[in-house]
């Protein structure tokens, strides 16, 4: 009975048998001149089958000495040029231009250049001797007309050797200063086993970097199992048939010049080659369009780290060449939309630079709405422009008319200044301390957020366009956006069109993960009652404001800043060989003010060199000191400048309310600190601003003092592996909708018929609609207020509701659309009353005790499984009552549920750090303990004793048991009126 070969020469055999199959030459390792780096005879197979005639031309130049003459002509061009400049546009001899390869046309109608792409010899040699110094070989030679373009290590696990020893191989044996491993004369180097595939562009001995070119398994990394043969049979199978290679080299590959981190060219190139999932995504996109047409919606979920501002690249150039199977052009105009208000330039630079006839690409960011409009009605192939034209775009694509259209929108570039829902700040009559609790509260509108909200309302305003294909990029899909973008199976569930999971990207390491090393905290604080009535207040905002209040504590800034300044002096400094930066995220633009005062205080005092910045939009004021502050301000730089400042190596820490938390990629950022509440896509995009990789960069840290490991884990899970949203939303829910905005009796029926006479009719006026608005809104004004939020609730879900649903669902009912117009033109003029909050509640206590203590440290595991979303189910409900409560017993919740057991010791330390703060913001007492002022020590301590005393009976009531210690214990006291005199002139040393 024979063995089964499980040798490497046999695998060998399986690869070259399956190429030779699918039309490849089997040639000898003979036929190859090491020299030359060529295989000439298919190559002059090639040029007799497609150029005689310009052969014959360049013979009668060059005479018997042409095959010599031409081919170090091409040698010295691909020397140069590099293999794929000379693939793609030949070379010219005496005149001569030869085609070293015919790429696949467009339409079927030139049959001659079906035939010369037909002509194309692939052929395969094995064992290729590639060096006229030694008799090495390599497995594997691919070539294209006599060209070579991959070469490839073969291993068998069978016999012991993995993937892993291809990859040495190339690294150690393969020396890149043999002419076949010079840059850019091989088009790329594979390393394979049975299981796994790995390949790289450029051969520098250990410094090579060989990236996965795997499919995935189950959404991680490596490949699924293959019934008829080995798990990467695809790699021969599909990706090395001739005509991929041909659309790889033709449509994918690019060779770029590298940039250094501040943008500018190092004089170096690199060869970029698609990875699996970009190549699969990119076919699998154009050849639905091509079958469709247009008028779909794709769904494209890649993980961060999947290269996606080359996917969509990629893509633009191939649906802009486009043809049906009746070789018309599918699109005519192929529009790239980014969210940054300018014009995000790596994108755009990015599909620029894939350009290859001059001219194709156009790009216009909102100023210039002229040159947009220009370049749609010229027809433009690609234009690259952003999110706040897109509404001029569509109504630009509706007069246009019959042209059509491909829309690829990118959600991933957020904008960075964070104002889009900020912009009404300034016109606010709130405190501070009020706006910092808003701003905690409030939800944060992201850049898909805002995506979903144009489209809908441009789909709204004029229906599915039936001449557009939209193609959305996203990472954290909503559950808005699957089911905008999303394909939808038979079970009702919908799906992207295309996935690159965060656990696969994870796995392949293009990212890090950011939960591995997650640390959190607890903060423990008691407050106490310094007044001696006992005032009632609504409970659930008076509870909130004093934890705002003990969260925007000095003590409590201070003692964070402290564990993050000691963790990163002693954890981070030295990371990313000596790099790593921090970002610390704060949940308002008040805390962020007081962090970045806080950190330059502690980074003085404590003599380190590091600097931090900060960012926030807007000016802010401070409500304990009076003073305002901006971004630019406190940097010492523009705020356009804030991103390029933080390159700078002496600064480590960034200081963020909101800004720069998604759309900001620093690979060096290692660290991140976290003093906000974090949920839900919110926390996956902030904390992926630490997982871009960069060279020694090993692992990243988080310090949470806010969320709970368990809450993180439930924002992650879903966008771990495939995001499914498990049903479309319900539509009934638009008439309970209806239902409750109608029990409020402020209209009737035949009040929405006549309104919607008018508004669909050619004499509708605004002023005539403000006259069916008017009563409406006098009466809204009669209701209560928990009523009058009832209503407006209840509209805007309404309208939120149908706004999206109308152009998911194909309604019948005619009232439902009657029902929105006339609810859309009524919201906007629902007054509303901005209940203040009562900030003066902190005026009434006293932080008593505080503590911060690690609750959890190690990874966050998540589970291998898809993540499910829910469809849209809030309905307009009225809030509850806010009960009123004494301040005594508000106090007593807070303790019992954010305070501990604290000790006597803690109590102390507390209230001498308190005392500290207190004397160190004494101008005078600064100037009484100066040496160089008051070099007497007797008199600097009469002075401390002084002003000692006098803050001490400001202090009684912030702990009284203390404070009666301090005065009724002479020994206790005297002890600690000698150590506060102590730590104040140290600190003071400190901070000079």
């Amino acid at each position: 009975m024979a063995l089964v070969d499980t040798s490497e020469q046999n695998f060998e055999s399986t690869v070259e048998l399956a190429l030779v199959n699918s039309g490849f030459r089997s040639r000898k390792h003979t036929d190859y001149d090491r020299a030359l780096c060529l295989d000439d005879g298919p190559l002059f197979d090639f040029i007799r089958a497609t150029q005689m005639e310009t052969w014959e031309r360049l013979k009668l130049q060059h005479g018997d000495q042409v095959r010599e003459r031409f081919l170090k002509r091409l040698v010295k061009e691909i020397q140069e040029r590099g293999a794929l400049e000379v693939l793609r546009k030949g070379i010219i001899d005496l005149g001569c231009h030869f085609y070293l390869a015919w790429f696949q046309p467009e339409t079927s109608l030139n049959e001659d250049h079906r035939r010369k792409y037909k002509a194309n010899i692939f052929s395969v040699i094995r064992q290729l001797h590639f060096s006229e110094q030694t008799d090495q070989s390599l497995d594997l030679c691919l070539f294209l007309n006599g060209i070579p373009i991959f070469t490839a290590e073969l291993k068998n696990p069978l016999k012991g050797q993995t993937v892993r020893d291809a990859i040495a191989q190339y690294q150690k044996n393969r020396d890149p200063k043999e002419p076949l491993f010079h840059f850019g004369r091989c088009l790329a180097h594979f390393a394979v086993d049975t299981d796994y595939a790995f390949m790289t562009t450029l051969l520098a001995r250990e410094s090579t970097r060989f990236l996965p070119f795997n499919k995935g398994h189950e959404h991680g990394a490596g490949n699924p199992p293959n019934s008829d043969g080995f798990r990467t049979a695809y790699l021969w199978e599909e990706v090395w048939q001739p005509d991929s290679i041909l659309e790889i080299i033709n449509h994918f590959l690019r060779r770029v010049e590298v940039l250094d981190e501040n943008g500018k060219p190092t004089g170096k190139k690199a060869l970029i080659f698609p990875r699996y999932h970009q190549l699969d995504a990119v076919r699998r996109l154009v050849g639905d369009a091509k079958a469709k047409g247009p008028g779909n919606s794709y769904l494209i979920e890649h993980s961060a780290g999947s290269g996606k501002s080359n996917t969509i690249a990629w893509l633009a150039h191939q649906l802009a060449g486009l043809h049906d199977a009746s070789d018309r052009r599918v699109f005519d105009t192929v529009i790239v939309i980014t969210d940054r208000r300018v014009l995000d330039k790596q994108l755009r630079d990015t599909v620029m630079s894939f350009e290859q006839t001059k001219g194709l690409v156009f790009a216009v960011d909102e100023k210039k709405s002229s040159l947009l409009a220009q370049g749609l009605e010229e027809g433009k192939d690609i234009i690259v422009t952003t999110l706040q034209t897109f509404p001029f775009v569509t109504d630009k694509i509706q007069k246009i008319g019959s042209r059509t259209f491909a829309v690829l929108v990118d959600e991933a570039h957020s904008s960075q200044t964070g104002e889009t829902t900020r912009s009404m700040k300034a016109t606010l009559a709130v405190s501070d301390l009020e706006q910092a609790e808003r701003e905690d509260q409030e939800p944060e509108e992201t850049e898909e957020d805002r995506i979903n909200a144009v489209v809908e309302a441009q789909m709204k305003k004029s229906g599915r366009l039936k001449n557009v294909s939209f193609f959305a990029f996203t990472a954290t899909p909503k559950p808005k956006t699957l089911e905008l973008f999303g394909r939808r199976d038979e079970n009702g569930r919908f799906h992207p069109f295309s996935l690159y999971s965060m656990r696969q990207a994870i796995e392949e390491k293009f990212i890090l993960d950011v939960l591995r090393n997650y640390t959190t905290f607890k903060v423990y604080f008691a407050l106490n009652k310094r007044v001696q009535d006992d005032p009632n207040y609504p409970r659930k905002k008076a509870i909130y404001l004093l934890k705002s209040y003990a969260d925007l504590h000095d003590h409590s800034i201070q003692k964070k800043t402290e564990i993050m300044i000691e963790h990163f002096h002693d954890q981070v400094k030295e990371r990313i060989g000596g790099q790593a930066k921090a970002m610390v995220v704060t949940r308002s633009r008040l805390h962020a003010v007081r962090y970045k005062r806080m950190f330059e205080r502690v980074l003085k005092q404590e003599k380190l060199p590091y600097k931090a910045l900060v960012a926030f939009s807007g000016t802010v004021r401070d409500p304990d000191t009076g003073e305002e502050f901006t971004e630019a301000g406190m940097n010492g730089v523009p705020e356009s400048q804030t991103a390029q400042t933080f390159k700078q190596s002496k600064y480590r820490f960034l200081i963020v309310a909101e800004k720069f938390q998604t759309g900001f990629d620093q690979p060096l950022l290692h660290t991140m600190y976290v003093d906000k509440k974090l949920s839900g896509v919110n926390a996956v995009q902030t904390l992926s601003r630490l997982n871009r990789t960069a060279p020694d960069k090993k692992e990243t840290m988080v310090l949470d003092f806010t969320n709970d490991a368990e809450d993180i884990q439930k924002s992650f899970q879903p966008y771990y592996e495939a995001t499914l949203l498990t049903e479309p939303t319900d539509p009934n829910k638009l008439y309970d909708l209806r239902l409750k905005v109608e029990e409020h009796l402020l209209y009737q029926k035949q009040d929405v018929e006549g309104f919607a006479q008018l508004y669909f009719s050619k004499g509708a006026t605004q002023q005539k609609l403000r006259a069916y608005m008017d009563p409406i809104v006098d009466r809204f004004k009669q209701l209560d207020q928990e009523k009058q939020e009832e209503f407006r609730k209840a509209v805007d879900s309404y309208v939120r509701l149908y706004s999206f649903l109308c152009h998911v669902l194909q309604f019948t009912d005619l009232d439902l659309e009657k029902s929105y117009q006339f609810m859309r033109i009524l919201r906007p003029l629902l007054p509303i009353n901005r209940e203040r909050l009562p900030v003066e509640v902190t005026d009434s206590i006293n932080m008593d005790s505080f503590r911060i203590q690690q609750t959890s440290t190690g990874k966050i595991a998540l589970m291998n499984e898809d993540g499910e979303l829910k469809p849209i189910t809030e309905l307009g409900t009225g809030r509850q009552e806010d009960e009123r409560l004494p301040l005594s017993e508000i106090i007593h919740y807070i303790n019992e549920h954010y305070g501990t057991d604290f000790t006597s010791e803690e109590k102390v330390r507390y209230f001498s750090a308190d005392m500290e703060r207190r004397m160190l913001d004494q101008q005078g007492l600064r100037l009484a303990l100066d040496p160089a002022i008051n070099p007497s020590d007797e008199t600097r301590r009469l002075a401390f004793n002084d002003y000692f005393g006098e803050i001490l009976e400001d202090m009684i009531d912030a702990n009284t048991d203390i404070y009666r210690k301090i005065v009724e214990d002479h020994n206790f006291g005297d002890i600690f009126k000698m150590v506060m005199f102590k730590k104040v002139m140290s600190s003071m040393i400190e901070l000079k």
